[in-house]
């Protein structure tokens, strides 16, 4: 069970997928924003109707919360679940400290996550599809981690919780669902029209 055990294989190859879907969404959200930047007016290809864009989203203060384009974050931050992805799949070995940071930084993405959902559904009234995807695998990365960290000794030493943790870490699909239910739920009690499209994109 312990990291210094068994290579945490499942684990570092989802690190690998999400950061380079992660990656990828805000690579192409970086290009609208190039794209707003040269021309204000532009059509943007992630424009899809009134309720499902990029363009409202990016031009919000919402959007640059830190003083930059928001998409900057994850071009930088996605980087860091693939290179240790990799890096456990060669067998490399954390010290508790580097396991505590990278927690750290899933915890802040996925509080970030969180709070710009909440934007979208009750502020914006609008739901862009490429940072969709990114909360798609934010929210799993985020749950996998907390018990990752917590079957590798990094939040406890007691072999019963981490043992408890490791059987929990099958059920992360289940709970990444219900997530995904829970903000459907919400964008219908908020009563947006884009329900429907959401869940497609979703799902």
């Amino acid at each position: 069970m312990s990291e210094q055990r068994t290579r945490p294989v499942v684990y570092a190859v989802w690190l690998i997928i999400a950061g380079i879907v992660g990656w990828f969404a805000a690579f192409q959200l970086t290009i609208e924003k190039f794209a707003l930047l040269e021309n204000p007016e532009a059509a943007l290809a992630c424009d899809v109707s009134p309720f499902i864009q990029c363009s409202k989203n990016l031009e919000s203060w919402q959007g640059e919360v830190f003083g930059f384009p928001n998409p900057l974050l994850g071009l930088t931050g996605w980087m860091a679940p693939i290179v240790i992805g990799v890096a456990l799949l060669a067998g490399a070995r954390f010290p508790r400290w580097f396991w505590a940071a990278f927690g750290a930084g899933i915890t802040f993405a996925f509080g970030f996550v969180c709070w710009l959902i909440g934007q979208s559904l009750y502020d914006l009234f609008v739901l862009c599809p490429w940072c969709m995807v990114t909360w798609a695998v934010t929210i799993p990365t985020f749950f996998a981690t907390m018990l990752h960290l917590t079957r590798n000794g990094t939040f406890t030493r007691s072999e019963k919780v981490r043992a408890r943790a490791e059987k929990l870490l099958p059920w992360v699909p289940l709970a990444t669902i219900l997530a995904y239910a829970l903000i459907i739920l919400l964008a219908q009690l908020q009563g947006l029209d884009f329900l429907g499209e959401m869940a497609k994109l979703l799902f």
